[in-house]
């Protein structure tokens, strides 16, 4: 194990979906100590609550829209909605799927004894829109449909707000998984039509592991009493506690965690917001992809599909080539990446999210290029 002056050196950029590579003041906020009764940091919980609902909702409208922060991964995030939202009787929740996040969601649901349906698109095509308008018209008990947004198993970015369109259509309850696009893509809540939308502090507002947070409509969240299939997941009682108690959790809080969170957002203002963002997040890729491209590696999703937070790349088909000799190389100069997760072909991936620069991707270009493990 390195010692602790070695660690903070860090010796590596994440080239991840999440965790990501963090900035120094962000790192630096977790220095100081918190207590989760304590008014000043409770007070910070309720700013973190109002600014990421006027991340994604214009000043008009934000009164009908909350923020709920919860205790754990993101997938934590979604179980609590998932768990929540859908009630135990009279209710079919549809799972639209392709990759693992959207399976999971499935997984959730029959872990939960939720009544659900999932379609598969598969881990090359995005959600079609006019399928879900089928199972739509076919299927009166389907009460809630759920998506991923930026599906990280491939790389996709899926038609959330054309979904949405039709989800509201047939008047159904709107479930988007924003994990690891929330504020690194511009989302307008009121376009996209989601009654809840979560995503997770170590994503792109980029901050560090420990809650995640559920974005959602305010009358929609309170019929949710006493639906909830788990204690410390509940949904709504977490919101009720937060509303009466001015920002106390339910449970111990990661007061380290939401302190570095208050940090990141202070941050995303001063890069000039989401836009500002999602601008260097698509430079970063473009540079990636283009770079990628001119050395011979071929991506797994068509530019047409792709998100600006991380992109799949099939594995060169040299001789000798082995994932954890080219990991582990690029590791050793200064660069992380993640292995592949898609089902059908062998491929690995690389993230261009967190405090990452246009200047960190053509070094990791270059250093792919000079590598002799591919």
């Amino acid at each position: 194990m390195d010692r602790l002056d070695e660690c903070l050196k860090r010796p590596y950029l994440l080239l991840t979906p999440g965790p990501l590579s963090t900035s120094e003041g962000v790192r630096t906020a977790m220095l100081k100590d918190w207590c989760t009764w304590d008014k000043d940091y409770n007070n910070l919980v309720e700013e973190i609550r109002k600014e990421l609902v006027a991340l994604c909702v214009k000043p008009e409208n934000r009164e009908k829209y909350t923020s709920v922060l919860m205790q754990g991964s993101g997938s934590f995030g979604v179980e609590s909605v998932l768990g929540t939202a859908v009630p135990k009787k009279n209710a079919k929740l549809l799972v639209l799927a392709n990759g693992a996040y959207g399976n999971r969601m499935g997984e959730i649901a029959s872990v939960l004894g939720i009544n659900y349906r999932i379609e598969k698109f598969g881990d090359k095509n995005p959600v079609d829109p006019e399928r879900v308008k089928e199972i739509l018209k076919e299927d009166s008990e389907i009460t809630h449909v759920s998506v991923v947004h930026s599906e990280t198993t491939s790389g996709i970015l899926n038609p959330v707000f054309e979904i949405g369109k039709i989800v509201k259509e047939f008047n159904k309850i709107y479930i988007v998984d924003a994990m690891s696009s929330f504020g690194g893509v511009n989302i307008s809540l009121e376009e996209l039509q989601a009654d809840f939308i979560i995503s997770s502090s170590n994503k792109c507002i980029q901050g560090v592991p420990g809650f995640s947070f559920i974005i959602c409509k305010k009358d929609v969240l309170e019929k949710c009493v006493g639906q909830a299939r788990s204690l410390s997941l509940d949904l709504y009682s977490q919101w009720k506690t937060m509303e009466e108690n001015h920002g106390k959790w339910r449970f111990t809080s990661p007061t380290h965690t939401v302190r570095a969170f208050y940090q990141a957002l202070s941050e995303l203002k001063e890069e000039g917001g989401i836009e500002a963002r999602e601008k260097r997040y698509r430079e970063n890729n473009k540079i990636l992809r283009d770079g990628m491209k001119e050395l011979g590696f071929e991506t797994f999703v068509t530019e047409e599909f792709q998100s600006p937070i991380i992109t799949s790349f099939i594995a060169p088909k040299a001789e000798g080539y082995n994932f954890e000799e080219f990991y582990q190389n690029l590791k050793k100069q200064g660069f992380v990446i993640y292995p592949g997760k898609v089902s059908e072909i062998d491929s690995f991936r690389i993230g261009n999210i967190g405090e990452v620069y246009p200047e960190d991707m053509r070094k990791l270009l270059e250093v792919i290029k000079n590598s002799k493990t591919w």
